[in-house]
């Protein structure tokens, strides 16, 4: 069974490849077990969606850093 810091690396990983069959379950069965790494997985979810969202100009929930810049 993985570590988390294995399940970890695998989830980053998971981002720009195709995990192999093996790995895929390896990383099932962790965080069927590990919450921490459930969360670590879930959170990263969410960043990726709000990137994708703020890439493509669809946040408005944080002003353009310019704009933060000159509330101050």
């Amino acid at each position: 069974m993985l570590n988390c810091h294995d399940a970890t690396q695998l989830m980053s990983e998971q981002q720009d490849r195709r995990l192999t069959l093996s790995e895929r379950l390896s990383l099932r069965i962790h965080l069927l077990v590990c919450d921490g790494c459930r969360n670590f997985g879930m959170q990263m979810q969410s960043l990726r969606r709000f990137l994708r969202g703020y890439a493509r100009g669809e946040s408005e929930e944080f002003p353009p850093q310019d704009d933060a810049k000159n509330e101050r």
